[in-house]
């Protein structure tokens, strides 16, 4: 699955999706399988939303292969395709190959600069994996 945009001025999950878009994925990520009306439900919680929307939302995520969904007798459920963990590994690892084919040495130089600013036991990590990477034989 690819998310076709990066929000870098955002934070968390909305990097990846809309505002609405991330409240659902981190409610389905913290439970079982849902429908549009038990997640719309949890989302009034904080302020009403229409059902219909919520189910336009939800139904695009099936679209764009981020949610699951199955038919249980009148109602759908949905579920993520993948746990929340795995989504960030994806989608940090497509993003980080995405800037170094574009920009090759530098985002090498600025991701250093950044461990060094940062936290000394990423940089640590860093090098340990750079010694594995040294060490295999071509």
């Amino acid at each position: 699955m690819s998310i076709k945009s990066f929000k870098y001025d955002e934070v968390g999950l909305n990097r990846f999706f809309g505002t609405l878009e991330a409240k659902i994925m981190e409610l389905l990520w913290n439970s079982e399988e849902m429908s549009i009306k038990e997640v719309q439900s949890r989302l009034e919680q904080s302020k009403p939303i229409n059902f219909n929307t919520v189910m336009t939302v939800m139904n695009r995520l099936v679209d764009k292969g981020i949610l699951l969904k199955r038919s249980r007798s009148r109602q759908s459920l949905y579920k993520p395709s993948q746990s929340k963990e795995r989504f960030i590994e994806e989608q940090s690892k497509k993003l980080t190959e995405n800037l170094f084919e574009e920009f090759g040495g530098l985002v090498i130089n600025h991701m250093i600069d950044v461990l060094k600013e940062v936290d000394q036991e990423l940089l640590d990590q860093l090098e340990l994996k750079i010694q594995g990477l040294k060490r295999k034989p071509e």
